[in-house]
């Protein structure tokens, strides 16, 4: 069942209705206590909603409608293991990751217990990672790595980037750490430099060691490493590391395959960060650290699965999510995280909900008559204030947006941190409030002037904070949305855990690489067909 065949969903079109004419202003003022009766805690996170579109109602005939899906058995179903990506028929235990405090998880499927696998891989990730860390893994000719270079696309590179970066607080700083993932051979190029080969250590991560981008870029490090040595065939196994299931494959790039850290069918890649494509987090910051983000995530998971519907963080942000894409129309949905470390969270959002519930036909194959994923997007505050922000407070766009801050800074230098919380709490405020023209008036303006220093406010916020960036506070956030993203799908009827859509474009750029460099005859469009030609002509 979707949102739309709910008894509830029409309930929610009336307070719509009814609401047309809502003011934040005019709900705060009648009461007082909308802040405190819209604020919810969790796993080390606040959440205040006050300063969205809804009142108490909406949000009660929100949560009804969660109730006529079936939302509640939808995600014991997925903590259980059962085989809810049916396209693919596989369990999606990404929880399992970080179950780490718990018993069994079994995929229903197969009737395996998938801890002891999580278990063995997340020890043999730690065993290296403190080699590596300690100086004690040397390259072939026998220097200590100082640089660490993740070879990966998608999620196998935006989320261990996204998190290396937001806990760096946490590194070890006499390693440097690296991310290669286009294609375009700048960047193998740029990153690798003012590099070491002697020092540097590459970490494939491809489950089946056959993804096009990552092997180029994997065989050219290879080339590196090669030349540097003089063709030496073993200093291979001394600078690579796979994290891959391929073992043939691994073995016959040249790395050991002791050396190969494996993950499962049941987590997609875009949920894989706890997994063993963290590896490169896990060098980063320990593995003690890196259990602590484990026990954040596990917190966050814990929550979502125990906590009524009403106290629920990620199910109240995926119904907010919900109201605005399918009632008020919005069609996109801002992340601006206060924190530079956190500068890569809204590129990390991106895949995780766009690439989850980007579809357009539900679970019977039908073609959707409603709205499904928006698009997400966002950069860290202050710099978007000075970007885009003019569009949030004063455009045509309805743009929802998630206000990400933290009381406390990992660098405490001057007036930063208070100049930068001050803008994070005026911002929200001046979307939620705005100013009316008698107030532009009040100050003397012009009045020629007065429309264009006027703001509507009720532009639509949640705030997010928690005390400070820890790895646990980190795992509980990234949580936090998977488990939004998921409560989405769920409405939209749609099979979140899918991505079929990415590889009709893989399909056909097989098809094209020969044909950039013969002189075959072209069976494609005219358009693709002159663009091959022009590129054939440019390269003679």
């Amino acid at each position: 069942m979707n949102l739309t065949e709910t008894k509830a969903w029409s309930a929610v079109l009336a307070d719509a209705e009814s609401n047309r004419d809502f003011s934040l202003r005019a709900a705060f003022a009648a009461d007082p206590n909308r802040a405190a009766d819209m604020t919810l805690e969790a796993a080390g996170w606040t959440l205040d909603y006050s300063k969205n579109l809804v009142d108490a109602k909406t949000m009660r005939d929100l949560r009804a409608v969660a109730d006529e899906c079936g939302l509640k058995d939808k995600i014991e179903a997925m903590f259980n293991g059962e085989h809810i990506n049916e396209t693919e028929d596989r369990a999606v235990l990404h929880v399992a990751l970080r179950a780490l405090s718990g018993g069994a998880v079994v995929d229903r499927g197969t009737g395996e217990d998938v801890m002891p696998g999580v278990r063995k891989v997340l020890d043999a990730m730690a065993n290296f990672a403190d080699e590596v860390r300690s100086g004690s893994w040397k390259g072939h000719s026998g220097k200590p790595v100082r640089n660490v270079v993740n070879i990966g696309i998608g999620g196998s590179d935006l989320g261990p980037c996204m998190a290396t970066l937001a806990l760096a607080p946490f590194s070890q700083r006499n390693l440097r750490f690296a991310f290669v993932s286009n294609v375009d051979a700048t960047h193998f190029a740029e990153t690798v430099r003012d590099m070491d080969p002697e020092e540097t250590l590459f970490l494939v991560a491809s489950k089946t060691f056959t993804t096009l981008e990552t092997m180029d870029n994997a065989k050219t490090a290879r080339e590196w490493i090669l030349k540097h040595y003089d063709g030496d065939s073993a200093a291979v196994a001394k600078h690579f590391v796979a994290i891959s299931t391929a073992a043939d494959e691994v073995a016959k790039f040249g790395i050991d395959t002791a050396n190969m850290f494996g993950f499962w069918n049941w987590v997609g890649g875009r949920y894989s960060l706890p997994s063993a494509i963290g590896l490169s987090l896990m060098i980063a910051i320990g593995p003690d650290r890196f259990r602590e983000m484990l026990g954040g995530y596990e917190a966050m998971d814990r929550h979502f699965r125990t906590a009524p519907l009403e106290k629920n963080l990620p199910v109240t942000m995926a119904l907010l999510g919900i109201y605005y894409n399918n009632v008020l129309g919005a069609q996109s949905h801002a992340v601006l995280p206060y924190d530079q470390y956190l500068a890569r969270f809204p590129a990390y959002l991106q895949q995780l909900d766009m690439e989850s519930n980007g579809k357009s036909v539900d679970k019977r194959g039908r073609r959707v008559s409603w709205q499904t994923g928006p698009i997400v997007w966002g950069e860290p505050g202050t710099n978007g204030q000075h970007a885009f922000y003019q569009l949030l407070h004063q455009g045509t766009k309805l743009v929802p947006a998630d206000f990400i801050g933290f009381m406390r800074s990992h660098n405490p230098i001057g007036d930063h941190h208070v100049h930068l919380m001050a803008n994070f709490f005026a911002q929200t405020e001046a979307l939620a409030f705005g100013k009316t023209a008698d107030e532009v008036r009040a100050e003397g303006t012009p009045e020629a002037l007065v429309p264009h220093k006027t703001f509507t406010g009720n532009r639509p916020t949640n705030t997010l904070v928690a005390l400070e960036l820890t790895p646990a506070t980190f795992g509980a956030l990234v949580a936090l949305y998977e488990h939004k993203v998921f409560v989405q799908g769920a409405l939209w009827d749609v099979f979140s855990f899918d991505q079929w859509g990415v590889q009709l474009g893989k399909v056909l750029a097989k098809r094209i690489i020969p044909e950039l460099t013969a002189d075959s005859p072209l069976a494609h469009d005219s358009s693709t067909n002159a663009l091959i030609g022009r590129f054939r002509a440019a390269n003679r």
